[in-house]
């Protein structure tokens, strides 16, 4: 469980495509951004108790959506692991529990 101040500086959460092009994929406070891939069963579980709770995210496919997928390396260490979640803070979490999800959404 995550539990005080965070151990790590928030992320540059921001893709440059060309110049004057930038995608943002911070979320709103009491959101998350969750990447993910169809096929990926942490993901449809994470998504399915994220809507019983009630907790808004938006949902971004790293197979559809370009620069994704190497955000998603960048931010664990060169592995495309799913799901990855950023928080309003600008922080991260790798296939987190929901458990962790509700306490670092309070924070």
């Amino acid at each position: 469980m995550f539990a005080g101040p965070l151990p790590f500086a928030p992320l540059n959460l921001e893709i440059q495509f060309c110049e004057g092009v930038t995608l943002e994929y911070t979320p709103e406070a009491g959101t998350i951004t969750m990447f993910s891939t169809s096929w990926c069963g942490y993901c449809r579980r994470l998504k399915t108790q994220l809507d019983a709770k009630g907790i808004g995210y938006t949902e971004i496919n790293i197979e559809n959506v370009p620069g994704t997928a190497e955000l998603v390396e960048q931010i664990n260490e060169g592995n495309q692991t799913v799901p990855t979640v950023l928080f309003p803070d600008g922080s991260s979490a790798t296939n987190p529990s929901l458990a962790e999800v509700e306490e670092r959404l309070a924070a």
